[in-house]
Parts: structure tokens; C-alpha cells; sequence
């Protein structure tokens, strides 16, 4: 995957651009009574379509002119940085273990209002760095800096990574590629996330096949 999977970016006027903008458009709509500065984007299982999800939430969020971090929470196998062509020597492993600081790990994208933290090298303890009070104090300083900040982390069933931060992010979007997840795997993805006390804003039905055999992105509340 890389800057061609950025349709939003490459083609704003397509239908799945408009569709990425309805997802927006939604969570923006979603609390009213709390500004959504924090997304954690995730699916049940790898190869749903996340990753590109994420990447395309994150540049038509900046198309607003918002100042907009795309993190790649995603430890184990990460992968914002082929999307966006950046190098990942240092990222948020390197923040979280105090071996930087974070404006020096934050890589600009060539997109207008879009910077990249990438994952940094691969930790042995993805879990216990995701909770840790490091990561808290690094949320704070982000709200700081940016207007929204959306983490693409790893899959929900197989490992706790997203359950770890689900908590923390003020809102939750989950991926699901149509066909490819049994309903019961969804819905106990879903279980999952809300008993680790995450708000789920919606899910997004990825690779919905149409008539006209389009590939649109649909958002759905739970």
C-alpha cells in the first residue's frame, strides 16, 4: 500500500472520496456535547482495509483545514509508513520510551494540515507501552498541538493493543470488509472495545459491492 491507496487525496471528487466526507461528517456529529479530538480507527481481523480507512479519514479531516496526526499505534505490524512513503527509524516507540520527543518524531506528509507519527521500531511489549502513563502524557501533549488525532492500531481479536487504548481515545470507529468477518466475530469485536469502556461512534462497511461494481465506503451507528 502506498500514496495511490490516498484516494481521498488523489481523486476528492470521487464517490468513495464523498463517502469518507459522510464518515467524517458523522463523527464530527456524533457527541455533541464533547469535541472529538481523539479517533482510534480498528477492525476485528489484518487485511480488512483499516490501514487505508485510517489514512483517508485522516486527509479529508485535513481537508478542513485541521490540524491533523495520524499515528500508527499499530506495534506489531505497522504500516502508515509505506501509505505516506516515510521512513520509520523513529516514531512512537522512540516518544514513548522517553528516546525523543514528540514534535522531533512527527514527520511531515506533503499534505496540507496532515503530519505522521509513525510506530517507530517494533517493541517487545507493544501492550504494556500503549498503557502506560508515557502514553496518557503523550495524548495530553497531542491535544496540545493538533485539532484531531487518529490512531490506526492493530486488530481487536487476535491481540489487547486496542483494547488498551480504547479508553483513551474519545471515540472508536471499526472496520469490517463485507464478507470477508462472520457477524459473531464483529459483534464480539464490538463487545470487546465498549467493555474496555471505548464509545464506538459507528462501523464502516469496506469493499460493499454495487451495482455498478464501485467500491463505496459505508458508515453505519451501532
Amino acid at each position: 500500500m502506498h500514496m495511490r491507496s490516498l484516494i481521498s487525496h488523489q481523486k476528492p471528487k470521487s464517490p468513495i472520496t464523498e463517502q469518507y466526507r459522510t464518515v467524517r461528517t458523522n463523527i464530527q456529529f456524533s457527541n455533541v456535547d464533547r469535541d472529538i479530538q481523539s479517533i482510534m480507527v480498528t477492525s476485528s481481523f489484518q487485511e480488512e482495509g483499516k490501514s487505508t480507512t485510517v489514512a483517508n479519514l485522516a486527509v479529508v479531516f485535513a481537508q478542513q483545514k485541521k490540524k491533523v496526526l495520524l499515528v500508527d499505534a499499530d506495534l506489531r505490524k505497522p504500516s502508515v509508513q509505506y501509505t505516506f512513503q516515510l521512513q520509520n527509524h523513529t516514531g512512537l516507540t522512540n516518544v514513548l520510551t522517553r528516546q525523543t520527543v514528540l514534535h522531533s518524531a512527527v514527520q511531515a506528509t506533503g499534505i496540507d494540515s496532515l503530519d505522521v507519527l509513525t510506530s517507530g521500531p517494533i517493541p517487545p511489549n507493544p501492550t504494556e507501552l500503549l498503557g502506560s502513563q508515557a502514553m496518557k502524557e503523550l495524548l495530553e501533549e497531542m491535544y496540545k498541538q493538533y485539532d484531531i488525532v487518529i490512531f490506526d492500531t492493530p486488530p481487536v481479536l487476535p491481540v489487547a493493543d486496542a483494547h488498551i487504548l480504547a479508553n483513551q481515545c474519545h471515540g472508536l470507529v471499526l472496520v469490517i470488509k463485507s464478507g470477508h468477518v462472520e457477524k459473531d466475530s464483529a459483534l464480539k469485536a464490538k463487545d470487546i472495545l465498549e467493555s474496555a469502556k471505548g464509545k464506538l461512534l459507528g462501523v464502516i462497511i469496506n469493499q460493499k459491492q454495487q451495482p455498478d461494481d464501485e467500491q463505496y465506503y459505508y458508515y453505519g451507528t451501532k
